[in-house]
């Protein structure tokens, strides 16, 4: 062990122990065409095992953002690793991509080894929901950029989807209908204001918020996986666009799935908001317009088809187990997200 390093504080000794532990959560997530194992310098993956003719690569990196400050807080860390490939996979995802491989960096004051592996633990069970290999990743120590017990985690994923079936909601027409899967929860955008709102309301995060969790679990509640759902739905029904309702809720995120001449009309009554965020519009006093802006409302993927399509496409996914739901249509118009129903009593 270099003494020198340690005493500048990097502990080599705990890195080796952390990859040790995560050596089963990684394997556990093989597929075939992985090439190599874990702890060289590059992680190989043969795409001419996948038998698509002309495979386009699809790829997405992301964070889990400030509701690693919750985990943190309060020493949970076995799933926000799922939050971190939820949010990867489910953007490739929306171009009709199935993700193929996923890689992790986690920067830590201190490496701790049990804790690593908790988050690694995440790491692998988002994976293997999602077959997708995490075949490789990066474990830093910095201790002069993060404070003591503090870590970041950010995801990359790669996938792969045939060039005659990679969906950019170009052929998005008048008419179509909004089909939109219910969330987990918050998932994982707006935590920063989620966090003010629970520092003002002084709620302690270990009492029950409903009959089933605590404030904290519901809090925590990881990002649902959609892959295998909507692949699902990709088999069997023409897609014609897809959106991850994530940062910037529904006003960002469906204009990103249609042309710019058109809008996607919604109605806030066809689906049951979920309490969570009738507590966070309530606490923070936020105008119901505003709620869709920066959260998901209960809704965390949404899909674009023909009209005809629609009762297949909700019958494919029940059939998954989702709860899903068409909450608009499609129509004419400058690329708007146009929000119908509110109760304004």
């Amino acid at each position: 062990m270099s003494k020198a390093y340690k005493a500048s504080g990097v502990d080599i000794e705990a890195g080796y122990e952390a990859v040790n532990r995560m050596k089963s959560h990684v394997q556990s997530t093989m597929r075939k065409e992985v090439l190599g194992g874990l702890g060289g310098f590059g992680a190989a993956f043969d795409l001419s095992q996948l038998n698509m003719k002309k495979p386009v690569l699809v790829s997405g990196t992301d964070g889990v953002g400030t509701k690693l400050k919750l985990a943190i807080d309060y020493n949970k860390h076995d799933t926000i690793g799922i939050d971190a490939v939820a949010m990867c996979v489910n953007d490739i995802l929306t171009t009709g991509a199935e993700p193929l491989y996923f890689l992790d960096y986690i920067a830590t004051n201190k490496v701790n080894p049990e804790t690593i592996e908790a988050i690694v633990s995440g790491v692998s069970v988002g994976c293997k929901e999602t077959n997708c290999a995490l075949i490789g990743g990066e474990t830093a120590e910095m201790g002069e950029m993060y404070h003591e017990g503090e870590y970041d985690i950010a995801g990359f994923c790669v996938g792969a989807v045939e060039k005659d079936d990679y969906i950019d909601g170009s052929e998005v027409n008048e008419g179509d209908v909004i089909i939109g899967i219910t969330s987990s929860g918050i998932h994982s955008n707006g935590y920063s204001l989620v966090r003010n709102l629970i520092k003002e309301s002084q709620i302690n995060l270990n009492d029950a918020f409903d009959e089933e969790r605590t404030y904290l679990e519901t809090f925590l509640e990881p990002t649902k996986l959609y892959v295998k759902p909507v692949l699902a739905v990709l088999d069997k029904v023409k897609v014609k666009g897809m959106s991850h309702i994530t940062g910037g809720g529904f006003i960002e995120n469906i204009p990103r799935a249609i042309p710019e001449n058109k809008d996607a009309h919604i109605d806030v009554q066809s689906y049951e908001v979920p309490k969570i965020f009738h507590w966070l519009k309530e606490q923070g006093k936020i105008e119901a317009e505003e709620m869709y802006n920066v959260f998901n409302m209960g809704i965390g993927f949404v899909l674009i088809v023909n009209k005809e399509d629609a009762q297949e496409t909700l019958d494919i996914l029940k059939a998954k187990n989702e709860e899903a739901y068409v909450i608009g249509e499609i129509s004419n118009g400058t690329g708007q997200v146009k929000l119908t129903g509110f109760n304004h009593d």
